[in-house]
């Protein structure tokens, strides 16, 4: 830019002008170097097409305005701005100061009253709280300083009503899709339960952040809006008339109209029933690909999704929900808007396009509403971190927030430190911090940690996870450590499990593909079966990532179609990314490694993409060099090829996230760098591995299922001959031995090595022994372990099953009924007397197993028998059992199994209370030692149709 056209431009502008320009100019020239000295700047160049400034760029610029202009730009210019003249216009006079931003938008009025969360559908809770507390405050919308908007219960439930009725005036049936293109605001929520309440199911997509690329952006949501066929399509007035034109590409679409305008409709609205199985709103994920996935969520998923996550963060009438998150996001949607409607709280909601140009009003609106549950992506505290000046954050006050979740991408143990460290003089704690996993085929939360606890940050080795997949933790001194960020235990009601490329299950601390399965798990994706065939795998759904479980504490470790297995090493490629998105020069987060297969190596090479604006032929050599280096410390040798690629080229999805597999399909097909490997090479080369893998997998799968015959031909030539030695034997003592002997024969010959320790700790008569149930394998495993006699305490079902019952009466057992309210049992004499009489009784005080693991709630029999029999509690805890041979599979596979006796638990007084102690003291112990999740703070009945779960106040 030149200095006459400063001149000129100062002329007309005053000083704001030519700083303005200044501003504009430095951007660009750090988005562009090679523009240096050729760029022709004015007030009327547009900030696209001429500038190339991307709608990231243009909210840095717009932060670098208002730092230093000292004012507070619109919160639409974001979206609206086209030239650096009406850049200039927003900073004219008029402009509200900086200081501004520091001031209270707006009090909380009267806070929502707590609402019994039992309704069976979305739309029955909103009317439930417009007929109760039809005038308390659901939302607020602060980003209009003057003028707030706030919502009701009755607000929102009229309006959407409206809506409803414009949309069945106009055409609208019952099971019609409505998608919502609509930015942060009362629109998109009255739309929302518009389409709900006239019969229709809401399709949430992002609305366009600038105007100027609305058409690139409608081409974009075409694919969605095939694929849902949908029939109507709400939007903003900006977007309206170029919306209408996506009619010829999509041919079912009726109806392209405004909330505004739809609501002076009359039409009747119309009722679905209370029907849980209905669908509530179909969720388009950010995949990697050009296919469309509209996961389908049912009132059932959403409902039981939002009670789980209300159990685990139990919140209250005084709490407020304070978020940015965009609506078309699941975690914004439904963490943020949903949640404060279930849990019955307000939510103060901010437009995404604040938080970008102005992160720092995210946790002022935090502190003038007293906020309690906020969060985002990782990606948004490093915002925080790099955006945020000192002064922004003087007087800030996060001492309110209870629980901050960090989510919808990997967590960084970095981030976390870092920014508990610089917000720690502002009142926030470090046990707000709150990493979470989910994902939107579970409609949200998977696995949150418990209130109260900090994060949990495990350091492993990387040679074993990388070699063998396996977490093994690292010393204090291992620099090259990988920290892996904890995301708490499962949410109840919920099941997961992580299984290895034979399809089984893995102990604790082996990384492999995590599955899941529950109340929230979607039935799929709306028309794409093939997609839905490949998440749900004998009602087990696919999470597509990798991760391993200790404690009952999920770490996830990468995306498992992003993983790259070179030289039999697995290869987490975000720590690769990182570590070459650190090189000065690259693009931070614009970094993609990709594993590309390589038959003739038998292994993956690895090729690196990465963004950079450097044009110089001589300095982009020495960035390859040092991209190159970087990488071969990290890998311990070279990678395959090194590609720099201009800005934008590395794409990535709505929420920010690499799209690895379209980068890899690109670059596969030739289309990133040329004269690269033939079409026809690649893909005879990918069928020959595919090819080999499957043989691999197929021959392991084989494998196991020989182990697993074998297992049983082993067991039945040596247990049979023994029970039918008790059958025959006339000592009890020899019935005993030959059952452990065969037992300890058995783990022998199948190769599953048998721990104990602590058996020295059980009393050699007159006690009660209890242990976790884990398999049906678990009687054997404790015969083969524990010593002396013992009389065991059976189910009285077993009565009817002549063999059986035969043999556990030879071997001393009493049958108990199980089915009274208080989880007793019946002849609670019968023990009482073996107790008396010396003999040390044995218990399974959960009653059953479920397949998922954790320990289950404890039937009180065994403990009232020893409180008034005075006979000490001995905890007995089996670990690895599980994954040998889990519930609901017959075929046993190898692993390793120990029991651990703790010390005995000896009742001071008898008596009702003196049991609870007992059984609750005793379920510590085993909860301490079996390395599970605990299920405790459900009731759970066993009935005939199955689990039934109960919260504490028996609902």
């Amino acid at each position: 830019m030149g200095d006459a056209n400063r001149g000129a431009v100062g002329t007309s502008g005053g000083y704001a002008a030519p700083r303005l320009l200044q501003l504009v100019e430095e951007l660009v020239l750090e988005l562009h170097p090679h523009r240096r000295g050729r760029l022709q700047l004015t007030l009327q160049s547009s900030l696209d097409r001429d500038l190339a400034i991307d709608s990231l760029g243009l909210a840095e610029l717009l932060n670098r305005v208002e730092t230093t202009f000292r004012v507070r730009l619109p919160d639409d210019l974001l979206a609206r701005a086209t030239t650096v003249g009406e850049l200039l216009a927003a900073i004219r006079p008029g402009t509200e100061p900086m200081a501004s931003l520091l001031e209270p938008v707006a009090s909380l009025p009267e806070r929502a009253t707590e609402t019994p969360f039992d309704t069976s559908t979305l739309t029955e809770l909103l009317d439930r709280h417009a007929r109760d507390q039809p005038d308390k405050l659901h939302v607020v919308f602060p980003d209009r300083k003057t003028d707030p908007i706030r919502l009701s219960y009755s607000d929102l439930s009229r309006g959407a009503r409206s809506v409803a009725g414009g949309l069945l005036s106009r055409g609208i049936t019952p099971g019609d899709r409505v998608a919502l293109m609509l930015p942060t605001g009362p629109d998109f929520f009255l739309s929302f339960f518009g389409a709900l309440y006239a019969g229709a199911i809401p399709v949430p997509i992002y609305p366009p952040l600038r105007m100027s690329q609305i058409e690139e952006h409608l081409r974009r949501q075409a694919g969605i809006l095939n694929n849902a066929e949908a029939a109507a399509l709400i939007t903003s007035d900006e977007t309206r008339t170029a919306a209408t034109l996506l009619s010829g590409q999509v041919p079912s679409l009726r109806l392209v109209d405004t909330a505004e305008r739809l609501s002076t409709g009359h039409g009747e609205p119309f009722s679905r029933g209370d029907d849980p199985e209905a669908t509530v709103f179909l969720q388009y994920t950010s995949g990697s690909t050009g296919d469309p996935k509209g996961v389908v969520i049912t009132h059932n998923n959403l409902l039981a999704n939002l009670k789980a996550i209300r159990d685990r963060f139990a919140p209250g009438p005084s709490d407020v929900i304070v978020s940015w998150l965009p609506l078309y996001h699941d975690m914004g949607l439904i963490g943020a808007w949903l949640a404060s409607l279930a849990f019955s709280v307000p939510a103060v909601i901010l437009s995404p396009l604040t938080f970008l140009t102005r992160p720092q009003e995210w946790l002022w609106a935090i502190h003038h509403h007293h906020g309690t549950y906020s969060g985002g992506p990782n990606f948004a505290f490093e915002l925080c971190l790099r955006k945020i000046p000192d002064e922004a954050t003087e007087g800030l006050d996060l001492s309110s927030l209870r629980h901050m979740a960090n989510g919808a991408e990997p967590v960084n143990a970095l981030t976390i430190r870092r920014f508990t460290e610089r917000f720690a003089g502002c009142g926030f704690r470090p046990d707000a911090m709150r990493p979470v996993y989910g994902m939107a085929e579970n409609t949200l939360g998977l696995s949150v940690p418990v209130p109260g606890h900090l994060p949990v940050i495990d350091r492993i080795r990387r040679g074993p996870l990388a070699r063998r997949g396996e977490a093994v933790p690292a010393g204090p001194n291992d620099a090259t450590a990988i920290e892996v960020v904890g995301c708490g235990p499962v949410l109840h009601g919920n099941e997961v499990r992580i299984i290895g490329s034979d399809g089984h299950e893995l102990p604790q601390r082996r990384q492999g593909r995590l599955q899941f399965r529950g109340p929230s798990a979607t039935r799929g994706y709306f028309r794409n079966e093939t997609k839905t065939h490949e998440l749900i795998n004998s009602g087990w759904h696919n999470s597509g990532d990798l991760a391993y479980i200790t404690n009952s504490e999920i770490f996830v470790t990468g995306r498992s179609n992003d993983i790259i297995i070179r030289a039999g090493r697995n290869i987490h490629p975000h720590e690769l990314e990182a570590a070459v998105g650190d090189i000065e020069g690259i693009r931070k987060g614009c970094v993609a490694a990709l594993g590309i297969a390589d038959a003739a190596a038998g292994t993956e090479g690895i090729v690196i993409i990465a963004e950079t604006r450097e044009e110089d032929v001589g300095a982009r050599a020495q960035l390859e060099d040092r991209v190159a280096v970087t990488a071969a410390e990290f890998l311990d040798t070279p990678p395959e090829e090194v590609l720099l690629v201009p800005p934008h080229t590395v794409p990535k999805t709505s929420s920010g996230k690499l799209r690895r597999g379209a980068m890899k399909e690109a670059y596969e097909r030739g289309g990133i760098g040329a004269g690269r490997r033939s079409l026809w090479w690649q893909l005879t080369r990918l069928g020959a591995t595919a090819y080999l893998r499957h043989t691999q997998q197929a021959a392991k799968e084989a494998l196991t299922a020989l182990y697993g015959v074998y297992w049983w031909l082993v067991a039945t030539l040596l247990l049979l001959p023994a029970c039918l030695w008790t059958v025959v034997s006339p000592v009890a003592a020899w019935r005993r031995a030959a059952v452990r002997v065969a037992s300890r024969i058995v783990l022998w010959l199948t190769a599953i090595p048998l721990s104990v320790s602590g058996r020295e700790k059980i009393p050699a008569s007159g006690a009660v022994l209890v242990s976790n149930h884990t398999s049906y394998l678990d009687v054997l495993v404790l015969a083969a372990a524990l010593r002396g006699p013992m009389v065991f305490v059976a189910k009285k079902e077993y009565e009817s099953q002549w063999f059986i019952a035969l043999i556990l009466r030879r071997l001393d057992s009493i049958f108990v009924e199980r089915s009274d309210a208080a989880g007793g049992v019946e002849d609670t004499e019968k023990i009482m007397d073996a107790l008396r009489q010396g003999s040390r009784v044995f218990f399974f005080p959960e009653g059953t197993f479920v397949p998922s693991g954790g320990l289950l709630p404890f039937r009180g029999g065994a403990f009232v028998a020893a409180a008034e029999a005075r006979a000490p509690v001995v905890p007995i805890t089996i670990r690895g059992l599980r994954s040998i041979m889990r519930d609901e599979s017959w075929l046993p596979r190898p692993g390793r199994v120990s029991v651990e006796v703790d010390d005995p638990i000896t009742p001071r007084v008898d008596g009702f209370q003196e049991a609870m102690r007992l059984r609750d003291q005793a379920r510590r112990a085993m909860l301490s030692r079996c390395g599970e999740s605990d299920l405790g703070h459900e009731h759970i009945i066993f009935g005939e149709s199955g689990i039934e779960r109960l919260r504490p106040d028996g609902s």
